[in-house]
């Protein structure tokens, strides 16, 4: 059975998100060599991506947070205020360096055990088609015409596309040719699990 998933599949485990147990059984499942894991190449670019936009943001906040502290220990009332908001300085910077070290291990991880699709000229030309129709983000875009790609040199095996939003991917004739190419759309990790124990169970 091929399963594909995306850049969500990855954050969800390395931000330890709800549905990591589910994410982190779909990839012992390909481990063992129960089924095929595929994504697209440009799945494995993004989550770094979101990473540093997390980074950033995390940063200024905490620098304005350090800012109003140091102003705010001025004022005689308040001189304990660096001393007291000290841990939780240290866990803005400890969570920013621990969310990288997941992040590169779950990636490091996916990698040796999972097929990626190439991010061609094909596939960026047909991304661009789609945008003007079926989906409207690029970066989804992108994945489904890489997903596409890898669907019509597949075969006839069982297939199943994971993500994260209902809505990145939520149009009848997206649903539509995937399903021609048996390929089941579902938008959560654990719904997706439940699916590929239930066709293994079948087999």
């Amino acid at each position: 059975m091929i399963v594909y998933v995306e850049s969500n599949f990855i954050l969800e485990l390395a931000y330890l998100q709800e549905q990591q147990e589910s994410c982190r059984a779909t990839v012992e499942l390909a481990e063992a060599g129960s089924i095929r894991l595929v994504l697209p190449a440009f799945s494995i670019s993004e989550p770094y991506e979101s990473f540093v936009r997390r980074y950033k943001e995390r940063r200024a906040l905490l620098d304005r947070l350090q800012r109003e502290i140091r102003e705010l220990s001025r004022s005689q009332p308040y001189t304990g205020v660096p001393e007291e908001s000290a841990a939780i300085t240290a866990t803005f910077v400890r969570s920013l360096e621990e969310e990288k070290e997941r992040l590169d291990e779950v990636t490091l991880r996916i990698l040796r055990c999972a097929e990626s699709i190439p991010t061609t000229a094909d596939v960026l030309a047909r991304a661009i088609e789609f945008q003007r129709g079926l989906i409207r983000s690029p970066q989804d875009a992108i994945v489904y015409a890489s997903v596409l790609s890898h669907l019509e040199r597949a075969g006839p095996a069982e297939k199943c596309f994971l993500n994260r939003n209902a809505g990145d991917f939520a149009d009848p004739d997206v649903e539509e040719t995937l399903t021609k190419h048996r390929c089941k759309l579902l938008a959560r990790f654990d719904h997706g699990l439940g699916y590929i124990r239930s066709q293994m169970a079948s087999r």
